[in-house]
């Protein structure tokens, strides 16, 4: 897929765990899981605020285009 997902390098820098992240915004720990692992065929708006809002980051932290891994479609 040619997004990115960099939630798990935000963790690192924040110092917090996946599963307290998860109770913090309200999501279960196993759909932040498939998130983190870019498994996720969608993301609700509400969701990603909360991740922002939560981890003091913008969207463009979290998310990123990989024009090389489009290319290779």
């Amino acid at each position: 897929m040619a997004i990115i997902i960099d939630l798990d390098v935000m963790l690192a820098k924040r110092k917090m765990k996946s599963s307290e992240l998860a109770n913090a915004i309200g999501i279960t720990p196993q759909n932040l899981s498939v998130l983190k692992a870019g498994r996720a065929k969608a993301i609700r708006f509400s969701t990603l605020d909360a991740i922002c809002q939560h981890l003091d980051c913008q969207p463009g932290d979290l998310l990123r285009y990989d024009t090389q891994d489009h290319n290779e479609l």
